[in-house]
């Protein structure tokens, strides 16, 4: 039994974790405290990452301020990286180094998803992953500043590497950010007296027989002609053997250089829950019931990427999605209420509206209700649809802002990959 005024931990402010926390703010007017712990001071919406990368979008719009949104909760920026679910408490590691511990009486498991990153050598060395707008940011630097290496290099083979461009993995992650890179690119060409976009290589892996899997099989066909009509090389049953040294070995027997690598080949949930004791499944999410209670364990609940959540109209269990975490973060923070209110839970009911990719500027594919849509009008449903679930008023007026910018002027095109390293500038002076 919890206290008349209880204690509640949310860990993790992703998807499910803000929405979840959005809506715990009744207890927390009832006096009930609430404490959210994540590594940053914000929420990052990750459908919009292609369009950080492409410079459609700035970075700042696609991130909500946790201690703007949550006013009601206590925020802490750190990493819980244990928890004691029988003593009722977590420790968090802040980001000086120190650990602090926090008591609690309801723990709220949302700390999502990581890359799910595989052992091939060279990988960690040459790959970046595409879950985070650091690395949208950094991948955007990446792109013009190979084109900068192209331009000024009269080495053919080292113009090749350079401008040679490999994505590992054909989800929904990886399309999106390789047609919106390779608009960007394909844009910045005019600028680039030597170059021509005929010079670029964009080169898409993935093990399975077809991309976009997550769509039916007609629309992800169409996808892939898309990509192929724009000289994009669609790899399928093909692995990426080794990507030591910067040379990209894959498994059909293919080797050539190349100096951007990224990789976008799934996901698997937190580590965290299963390091402390909550029940997982094979995958390692926790197993959690309809109403998103851990299985056999009081106080605790989970939704999200990291929780293995029964799907009551197919059998099975909810893919990990964005449009899935945020409606299952308000249910979880519902049911909660409920709970220490006395009342009765409701089990977690979602059904799937239908599924929306962007191919880049003005293609895209899109199943709505069943509804199959392609080119623009799927592009505009794919803008509409993320628009209108993005959290706050303030950051969709900043994106369809942003947005009409891009309609009436140029791409940008500035490269600002010295932003990666602040201090160079003042350790070179202080060398001189």
């Amino acid at each position: 039994m919890v206290r008349a005024r209880s204690r509640i931990l949310v860990v993790g402010a992703g998807f499910a974790g803000l929405y979840a926390a959005m809506g715990l703010g009744r207890l927390a007017r009832a006096g009930h405290r609430i404490t959210v712990v994540n590594p940053e001071n914000f929420m990052q919406y990750q459908p919009f990452l292609p369009e950080v990368a492409s410079g459609t979008i700035d970075p700042r719009a696609v991130v909500v301020p946790l201690r703007r949104v949550l006013r009601h909760c206590d925020v802490t920026i750190g990493e819980v990286v244990a928890i004691d679910h029988a003593g009722r408490q977590a420790t968090i590691r802040l980001p000086d180094g120190r650990e602090q511990r926090i008591d609690y009486d309801v723990v709220v498991l949302t700390p999502g998803s990581r890359s799910r990153v595989l052992p091939v050598p060279g990988l960690r060395d040459h790959g970046i992953g595409f879950k985070t707008v650091q690395e949208a940011i950094y991948l955007r630097n990446r792109v013009l500043s190979r084109l900068d290496v192209a331009e000024e290099t009269a080495d053919p083979e080292r113009r090749r590497a350079a401008l040679t461009f490999v994505f590992v993995g054909a989800g929904y992650a990886g399309v999106e950010a390789l047609g919106e890179l390779e608009d960007l690119a394909r844009d910045a060409m005019g600028s680039y007296p030597t170059l021509r976009p005929s010079d670029m290589r964009w080169v898409l892996v993935e093990a399975a027989d077809r991309i976009l899997p997550e769509l039916r099989v007609d629309l992800a066909g169409y996808a892939r002609r898309r990509l192929e009509e724009r000289g994009i090389e669609v790899l399928l049953r093909t692995r990426l053997a080794s990507a030591e040294g910067g040379v990209i070995r894959l498994s059909d027997g293919q080797v050539f250089a190349a100096d951007t690598l990224v990789w976008t080949a799934g996901v698997k949930p937190s580590p965290l829950p299963e390091a402390c004791g909550f029940p997982v499944d094979g995958a390692g999410r926790v197993r959690v019931d309809a109403a998103l209670r851990v299985l056999g364990v009081d106080g605790a609940w989970a939704a999200g990427d990291a929780a293995a959540v029964p799907d009551r109209t197919t059998g099975g269990l909810m893919p990990p999605t964005a449009q899935h975490g945020m409606r299952q973060g308000a249910h979880l923070a519902s049911n909660l209420t409920a709970t220490l209110e006395g009342r009765s839970v409701r089990p977690f009911d979602y059904r799937n509206i239908g599924t929306v990719c962007s191919l880049g500027r003005y293609k895209g594919v899109a199943d709505v209700w069943g509804v199959k849509v392609k080119g623009f009008p799927a592009w505009f449903l794919h803008r509409s649809y993320h628009l209108f679930a993005m959290p706050t008023l303030t950051r969709r007026v900043k994106i369809a802002m942003d947005w009409t910018v891009a309609l009436l002027f140029p791409r940008d095109i500035t490269q600002l990959g010295a932003l990666e390293r602040p201090r160079e500038p003042f350790e070179r002076a202080a060398d001189a």
